[in-house]
């Protein structure tokens, strides 16, 4: 008499833990019921108790990552870690940029409390654990110049030095204001290349290169504007403020740059 073959189930601690040892750090609520084969309510139960023991987060809705050891105390898998699978999930063009991009250039002067994602469309921040994503619109995502940044978990796409100049520039109030990105671009001037800072100025307003030029000149980074100044006399047609939306009367004209200088820029230390 043969007695009838009974499967052994998977349980969700155990789908986790041979992920994590085929060095796969995310997964999605539909893959965990199909390799559990349970209901949806089951596997939302099963899920539900791993995150409370901090076993895994779920940053995006559906969305799991696992939270090795050496990152319980953040409550998630650091965003560099996920942004890339997250993104290759959604079908969206991503790259880090503005501080967080800085940051990796060596440049940021204070770490960022918050990891800047630019998108081409809006999509709600993501708070996991003490871990904090903002997601900013920008045009052109996909000709904006990046490089490959190697994280332990793979690779991140990064606004080149460049590009990332620009886009401090082009959103200075979300960093801190003009004067905070003076600092910064203090300290990133030195890996700017003067050919690809106008292959970067093509993806972006023109107006951005016209305010980064004379900020960069205002560093001292002569060199590394001298290609950007001749892009800036062929393609702008007007003078634009220095700082955006504060009124131009009564401002010093800077020439070169087409830029009236209607704020006083000042670096931190």
């Amino acid at each position: 008499m043969h007695m009838n073959y009974i499967p052994h189930r998977v349980h969700a601690k155990d789908y986790v833990s041979g992920l994590a040892a085929s060095g796969r750090y995310h997964f999605h609520s539909s893959e965990a019921r199909g390799a559990l084969g349970v209901s949806a309510d089951a596997v939302k139960l099963s899920l539900n108790r791993l995150t409370r023991q901090n076993v895994i987060a779920q940053p995006a809705r559906g969305f799991y990552v696992i939270v090795p050891p050496e990152y319980r105390s953040l409550g998630c898998l650091p965003a560099d870690q996920f942004i890339p699978a997250l993104m290759k999930r959604l079908n969206q063009p991503y790259y880090a940029g503005l501080l967080s991009a800085a940051q990796y250039h060596g440049a940021a002067h204070h770490r960022p409390q918050e990891f800047q994602v630019l998108l081409e469309k809006a999509r709600r921040p993501i708070s996991c654990g003490q871990v904090r994503v903002t997601f900013l619109v920008r045009k052109h995502v996909q000709l904006v110049p990046y490089q490959e940044i190697n994280t332990p978990r793979g690779w991140v796409r990064v606004s080149t030095p460049e590009a990332t100049a620009l886009d401090l520039v082009g959103y200075c109030r979300r960093v801190g204001g003009l004067g905070h990105v003076a600092t910064v671009l203090h300290e990133l001037a030195e890996q700017i290349d003067p050919q690809r800072l106008v292959v970067a100025a093509r993806s972006a307003p023109i107006p951005w290169a016209q305010r980064l030029g004379y900020l960069l000149e205002l560093a001292g980074a002569y060199d590394q504007v001298n290609s950007l100044r001749d892009y800036v006399k062929n393609r702008a047609r007007q003078t634009v403020p220095l700082l955006p939306g504060f009124g131009n009367k009564k401002s010093q004209r800077d020439a070169n740059w087409k830029v009236f200088v209607n704020t006083k820029i000042e670096k931190e230390l």
